[in-house]
């Protein structure tokens, strides 16, 4: 589970180099399907997963507002700070012990496993960045290769091997 958190936050930063080539509004424009736009897609990401994960450890949600990070280099930013939190967290967690732990989260009625948590948080990643990949296109630009095979994960963010 660990190398897809990986895998999906090294597409992420691809994702942030490849729009460096795209201007402001053509990061704020809004497309069919999604989320509405570039930006706000890679932000949603990152407001998703850390919701999450904060949940999972039984913490209270902190809700961004996507007006504090309209910018490709805020929402970096976030995506950063963020990163280095949960990748702490999933260091220093033992999957196996909880797999199965039934969690609570302050927007939704149900509870999940945290297993099952961690699979939605990799799902909705790749489920988005499938669309940024659409838009790409749209847009006339060759989207950001979403192979897993064949990519190193060597930053550093989790040095663990599952």
């Amino acid at each position: 589970m660990i190398k897809f958190f990986e895998y999906n936050w090294q597409v992420r930063d691809e994702w942030f180099d490849w729009c460096n080539q795209l201007t402001i509004k053509e990061l704020l424009k809004d497309h069919r399907g999604g989320v509405g736009n570039i930006l706000y897609t890679l932000f949603h990401i990152i407001d998703v997963e850390y919701s999450w994960i904060r949940g999972i450890q039984g913490k209270e949600d902190i809700v961004f507002q996507f007006a504090d990070y309209n910018t490709l280099e805020k929402v970096k930013s976030l995506s950063d700070k963020s990163r280095n939190e949960i990748a702490e967290f999933l260091k220093i967690t033992n999957f196996g012990d909880l797999k199965e732990q039934l969690v609570s989260v302050s927007w939704d009625e149900d509870k999940y496993t945290f297993d099952d948590i961690l699979h939605h948080i990799i799902t909705h990643e790749i489920h988005h960045i499938g669309q940024l990949s659409v838009w790409a296109r749209e847009l006339e630009l060759s989207p950001v290769p979403a192979n897993f095979i064949g990519r190193e994960f060597t930053r550093g963010f989790i040095n663990e091997n599952e």
